[in-house]
């Protein structure tokens, strides 16, 4: 009788099998491929455009935070110096003097070149009425608005010709009161006058009560043009036009 080897007698056994259901080991089932997230080279096109457009708007918002502040900061600086630069005196209704400090029913030195430009517009027949605006600071006896017409009377203004605005604590405040006192006697057209770096916040709070507003700088005050203290105001007036625009927009 033939006796088979071991190697032959492994190669003539039936495969093992297991029922379904059992757990045990089936060496002829086929082996499952394996499961592999898809790469971003499986992705769709339009998935990958898709995801490429978010990360191109991520960007594109971090570079404008980063860059636009610092640009309209800039544009807004460089349109207060040129404003303050430009005179733009010519016929109106009224010429409105933005008041600043009085000293015990005096003008003090930029509150005078203030009004020494309103008159000198007045004389030259620009308008027929000069508003001073101006309320009382604490422990004041006289508002910036009094303080400013004595001194008009005083160079020959007729007090007949002088409106006063004497409730403003601020700018702002001083203009919507520009604004009711003009526009009830059908006033729109005014000619400001205040400090060149004042004159373009003076313009748009004007323009925002109604007014058409131009505007003619104070050329002899003693806020020197192109000095340190002028730069330094017109950081503080662009910082106020942006201020104004948020709470009234």
């Amino acid at each position: 009788m033939e006796t088979l080897s071991d190697t032959e007698r492994v190669a003539v056994l039936p495969p093992r099998t297991r029922p379904a259901g059992s757990g045990r080991f089936r060496p002829d089932a086929p082996v499952p491929e394996p499961r592999v997230s898809p790469t971003v080279d499986d992705l769709s096109p339009r998935r990958r455009s898709r995801g490429r457009t978010i990360w191109a708007w991520i960007r594109t918002a971090v570079v404008f935070g980063l860059i636009a502040p610092p640009l309209l900061g800039g544009l807004l600086v460089l349109a207060i110096y040129r404003q303050a630069r430009t005179d733009q005196a010519r016929p109106a209704d009224a010429i409105v003097v933005l008041g600043t400090a009085q000293f015990n029913g005096r003008p003090g030195p930029v509150l005078r070149a203030r009004l020494e430009q309103a008159i000198a517009l007045y004389d030259a027949g620009h308008a027929p009425w000069l508003v001073v605006t101006g309320g009382r600071a604490p422990g004041d006896q006289f508002t910036e608005a009094e303080a400013a017409q004595a001194y008009l009377i005083e160079r020959g203004v007729p007090a007949g010709a002088i409106l006063l605005e004497n409730e403003g604590r601020d700018t702002w405040e001083s203009m919507m009161g520009v604004g009711d006192l003009l526009r009830g006697s059908g006033l729109t057209r005014v000619l400001l006058v205040s400090d060149g770096f004042h004159l373009f916040r003076g313009k748009v709070m004007a323009r925002d009560v109604g007014l058409t507003a131009f505007a003619s700088p104070a050329a002899g005050s003693p806020i020197r043009q192109g000095g340190p203290a002028e730069f330094n105001y017109m950081l503080r007036e662009a910082a106020g036009v942006v201020v104004h625009v948020w709470r009234t927009r």
